[in-house]
């Protein structure tokens, strides 16, 4: 290949996840590349930061699950510094002082889930091995371009016939059941498989992860069984703490970019795409300094990336109006807390593996999670919000003093837009409110919190540039995933611009800690040029 001085093959906007992955794949290829990144770290918001001296912890994202496998493998991430531990049970405390605890062993599972229903025993296992088989049937079509209906081509045939092989490798009742969970609720599909409430509230709120709905909302099953396709050491659906903080992940796949020789710049943000004759040049930064490339790969959202950094002049009015018309609401905020001692649960006191556990606050009825959606969509944050809790330093002692620990707090149906004042004025509302519902499940944790550090729907948007704070690029809708993300025909990474690429979870298969969207734009890119 002839390059022109000065010119890259690609250029970058974004050094999240995504971005860091399509740079490693570009870069091993050969290829001359130069990521971008606004803040002054890399990671977007997959990042690791310290919120008072001497306490760090994942800001945004806090666990890993959905990485793919492929990618640790091609990358070499081991290499670079990347370990993980897994998180391998999962640990609900209930208002009425009883609790679940999920994980331990096939015995134990049993022994807690016959607390609440004999029934359900039995049916837990047969649900989780079923959930397993369809999404192992499912997880391929995260590894390449969705086909695009209106253009099959002989290719595109040949990938429905692959996607039509698995499915007919389901038994009938398999085959029967992800249609239904490609359309039915959280609550509907688990109301058919169990009558423990307390069962039911423990696996309903996954399904409300980068969505605006409630269990009840149809495609929330879907989204359960999506996070069911991650899962470490080869167990489906299981978390993992990554050692460092998930900020230790974007350091090994910055550190694999640039071991292919990537350049990254941090403190660059992009302020346009430039587009010459109907394709990407380059772009410019904040302050004028432009950077020519063969190829730009964009990990902004689709909202700022062709609503933004894009003339609008320059792309399709059909597919502007489609990219205004992405739904981008967001549901959650996050509090990070900076803590003396552990938190001491009523439900089980004392320390123990389920404090090295995902830990919800849930309710003990899916009642309770609609209820706090009903909240949201009046613009309130929730009265009784849904807590998604991590401890990573029971595992991980470099990420504060000895002795000590950080708490990470994903707080869900929690508006955007509030029906009253804003959030630049409430954002300490939302950190009392974290502390105020889970005090009522560990009540030492007042005493214990040394400091905190509050995000609220706005900060995803202007401090990690997440569009309507959506954490998923997009929400998680049926409409907006497949080949219909970000819009129907523009599904494979490429968009109207030659040579610009989508590598975000804007692009299929959203949103997650994942990295497949950077791997696959990557290798569109790289057969493209």
């Amino acid at each position: 290949m002839v390059r022109e001085p000065n010119r890259y093959d690609a250029v970058i906007v974004g050094g999240g996840h995504n971005g860091l992955v399509a740079a490693g794949y570009l870069a091993r290829a050969g290829r001359r590349v130069l990521v971008l990144e606004r803040r002054p770290i890399v990671g977007g918001a997959c990042v690791t930061e310290e919120i008072h001296p001497g306490y760090r912890v994942t800001t945004t994202s806090y666990v890993c699950t959905l990485l793919r496998p492929e990618i640790i493998r091609d990358l070499e991430l081991a290499r670079h510094g990347f370990e993980m531990a897994p998180c391998p049970t999962s640990f609900v405390p209930f208002a009425d002082g009883r609790h679940l605890l999920l994980g331990l062993s096939a015995r134990e599972d049993a022994e807690q889930i016959g607390r609440y229903s004999r029934k359900d025993v039995e049916a837990y296992p047969r649900f989780y091995a079923t959930m397993a088989r369809l999404a192992e049937v499912l997880r391929p079509s995260l590894e390449t371009p969705p086909p695009d209906p209106g253009a099959l081509g002989f290719q595109g045939f040949l990938e429905l016939l692959k996607l039509g092989r698995r499915f007919r490798a389901l038994s009938r009742g398999e085959q029967a059941l992800l249609l239904k969970v490609l359309t039915m609720s959280s609550v509907e599909l688990l109301d058919e498989w169990f009558e423990s409430p307390q069962l039911k509230a423990s696996f309903a709120a996954s399904g409300t992860i980068g969505v605006w709905g409630s269990p009840r909302t149809p495609g929330t099953a879907f989204l359960m069984l999506h996070y069911f396709m991650g899962g470490v050491t080869d167990t489906p659906g299981l978390w993992g703490f990554v050692r460092g903080g998930m900020g230790g992940l974007a350091e090994a796949l910055a550190s694999a970019a640039r071991a292919h020789g990537a350049e990254i710049r941090v403190a660059a943000p992009v302020e346009r795409i430039l587009v010459r004759d109907g394709a990407a040049a380059g772009v410019v930064l904040e302050g004028g300094e432009e950077i020519p490339a063969r190829a730009v790969l964009s990990n902004a959202d689709p909202k700022r990336t062709f609503l933004g950094l894009v003339d609008r002049g320059q792309l399709p009015a059909e597919f502007v109006r489609g990219i205004e018309n992405l739904r981008c609401r967001g549901n959650s905020g996050k509090v990070n807390l900076a803590l003396s001692e552990l938190p001491d649960f009523s439900a089980l006191p004392g320390d123990g593996v389920h404090l090295r556990s995902a830990i919800q606050v849930c309710g003990d009825h899916p009642d309770y999670l609609e209820a706090a959606f009903d909240d949201c969509k009046a613009g309130r944050p929730s009265t009784r919000p849904y807590l998604d809790i991590v401890i990573p330093s029971t595992v991980d002692d470099s990420l504060c003093p000895r002795g000590h620990h950080v708490m990470s707090i994903s707080i869900k149906f929690i508006p955007y837009t509030l029906a009253a004042g804003d959030w630049r004025a409430r954002r300490e509302e939302l950190g009392d409110l974290a502390v105020a519902t889970l005090a009522e499940y560990a009540p030492n944790l007042r005493r214990a919190v040394v400091q905190r550090h509050v995000l609220t729907p706005l900060d995803f948007e202007e401090v990690y540039g997440l569009t309507g704070g959506n954490i998923c690029h997009g929400e998680m809708a049926l409409d907006q995933l497949f080949a219909a993300r970000p819009l129907l025909g523009w599904a494979r990474y490429r968009t109207p611009i030659d040579g610009l690429y989508l590598c975000g979870s804007g692009a299929h298969p959203g949103g997650g800690v994942m990295g497949a969207a950077g791997r696959n734009a990557a290798r569109v890119a790289l057969a493209d040029r």
